[in-house]
């Protein structure tokens, strides 16, 4: 996209923004109804989370159908309204991508699991015996389907596709390339690093294996090649462990392949078992390591900036004060965000400062159902 450098991305996650028929659930004619105040904000680009048909089995990341919508967030028709609002306004749409695995619902995996002669079979990862590798989602990361396993690096109903078959990438580029046709202007790609599994899926920490794998370097170049390049477009890949050094590779112009990442490090900097288990913050380290990205990231590549998304907690709550000086906090994390170098991203309810949630049954805290 034209400027992405000095734009504003604003993320909606759609089930908790605007709810347009009084359902419960947010949708898509509600954010088109919301528009004026998000371009009265300043905000140049939408991010929306999964909308696509979906068991919402994981909120939405788990994609039946790439080219239909859900229907709890609308049609076709209400998306191509929307876009077209959107533009109208100066403003940009991107969409989330999610290429890592399907649901198990979707039917690729319908006809994978049918049957081992089935020609879709090594679309996803098939074995006769499991390893070791444990889900991010607890468990392990293979289910039994008749004679043999599939994995699932998240819910058993998320099945990793199998991106060493050229038939698999094709296919999604294809399908890629018809959102662009209907007029998006991008795509966020969900786990994108995790596309790329290590020869013979040897034993040992799934995560270390798999992220940033052997050959994810030329599968995000031929993807670039084969769908993005010519296109103005905006592109960030959500890679999880990936470094300094990996976000220089992956976002480095003359490479072809992604325009930035999400880093995880510095929100990683207080967690304990879980995003929600939290330590207090030292704040030299966050210091320390804010500076790391903006000086490894200032010659090569470019910089991602966010404090709140749909897996965080809201910032204020976290790294301010949500009580008494609220508003004092809100702003001056704000001002820290949008004065580094980078494109920054704002998680709807941010820009008034919102705070965690707390549910009257269990005291717990969450931004959003997922």
């Amino acid at each position: 996209m034209s400027g992405w450098k000095s734009a504003v991305v604003y993320q909606i996650y759609p089930r908790s923004f605007a709810d347009s028929n009084g359902d419960g659930i947010g949708d898509l004619p509600g954010i088109t109804a919301r528009l004026d105040h998000l371009a009265l904000l300043g905000v140049d680009v939408l991010w929306l989370s999964p909308i696509y048909r979906s068991p919402q089995d994981d909120n939405g990341y788990d994609i039946s159908d790439y080219q239909d919508i859900d229907p709890a967030f609308g049609t076709l028709a209400d998306f191509d309204e929307l876009l077209a609002a959107v533009h109208t306004r100066g403003m940009k749409l991107v969409m989330d991508l999610v290429v890592n695995h399907t649901s198990d619902e979707h039917p690729w995996f319908v006809e994978s699991r049918s049957s081992p002669d089935n020609p879709k079979r090594d679309w996803y990862w098939w074995r006769d015996e499991p390893n070791d590798w444990q889900s991010f989602f607890s468990g392990s990361a293979w289910e039994r389907a008749g004679d043999q396993y599939f994995l699932h690096l998240f819910s058993r109903r998320q099945p990793d596709q199998n991106w060493e078959n050229p038939e698999v990438r094709h296919a999604l580029y294809a399908m890629m390339r018809w959102w662009l046709a209907r007029g998006v202007d991008g795509f966020r790609m969900d786990v994108i690093n995790l596309i790329s599994k290590p020869d013979g899926l040897p034993d040992g920490d799934a995560s270390a294996l798999c992220a940033d794998g052997p050959r994810v370097h030329e599968f995000l170049q031929e993807m670039h090649r084969e769908v993005l390049a010519g296109r103005d477009l905006i592109i960030v890949g959500e890679t999880p462990g990936s470094t300094v050094e990996d976000a220089r590779l992956y976002s480095d112009p003359a490479r072809g392949e992604l325009d930035m990442v999400f880093t995880f490090e510095h929100v990683g900097l207080d967690a304990g078992a879980t995003n929600w288990d939290l330590r207090p913050l030292h704040l030299p380290d966050l210091k320390a390591n804010l500076s790391a990205w903006q000086d490894g990231l200032a010659d090569v590549g470019w910089n991602s900036l966010y404090w709140d998304n749909h897996d965080q907690p809201r910032i204020v709550s976290r790294w301010g004060d949500d009580g008494e000086h609220r508003v004092a906090s809100a702003k001056s994390l704000a001002t820290v965000l949008h004065l580094l170098r980078g494109t920054p991203y704002v998680y709807q309810g941010e820009e008034l400062g919102m705070t965690n949630a707390t549910s009257p049954a269990t005291t717990s805290t969450a931004t959003s159902s997922r």
